[in-house]
């Protein structure tokens, strides 16, 4: 299994300077906790709410194999609201986990997508086309018909 190791300095404060591993987890790991924080329509299959947030910190803590003996990161500090990492590594052991798991960038933009707005339904093409339309009044301007000057 793939492994990539990350070392800190003190940039995100001196608890978290150290080396960290991440190591790819498998495709039944991922599997599993992507299930664990999704709800499924009963009948139809179709996706209710995903706690992306959760699948996220869950998929780090899965991948990350070692780190400094103080232990400054656990599920519960990923998850809290309170007393978490900062945003900025964070983002970083996003991007190693994600990289490690084969997440692809697609999959990737969409977590982060989710997991800046709190929203838990993926962005259509008509609802990003309906939003510019409202709020750019050249695009409306272009949608409608021309009517052609006749040439003189």
């Amino acid at each position: 299994m793939r492994t990539e190791v990350l070392e800190l300095d003190n940039r995100y404060g001196s608890e978290y300077a150290g080396v960290y591993l991440f190591q790819e987890i498998t495709w039944a790991k991922r599997s599993r906790i992507i299930q664990k924080h999704t709800k499924y329509h009963p009948i139809t299959g179709q996706m209710i709410s995903s706690d992306f947030i959760a699948i996220q910190a869950e998929t780090i803590n899965a991948s990350l194999k070692k780190q400094p003996e103080n232990n400054p990161i656990t599920l519960q500090k990923l998850l809290s609201e309170e007393d978490g990492i900062p945003i900025e590594l964070g983002e970083l052991f996003s991007r190693v986990a994600n990289k490690m798991c084969g997440i692809t960038p697609d999959e990737q933009r969409f977590l982060s997508e989710q997991c800046e707005e709190a929203n838990p339904t993926q962005h259509s093409q008509n609802t990003d086309s309906a939003r510019n339309s409202e709020s750019s009044p050249a695009r409306s301007e272009e949608s409608q018909p021309r009517t052609s000057k006749p040439s003189s």
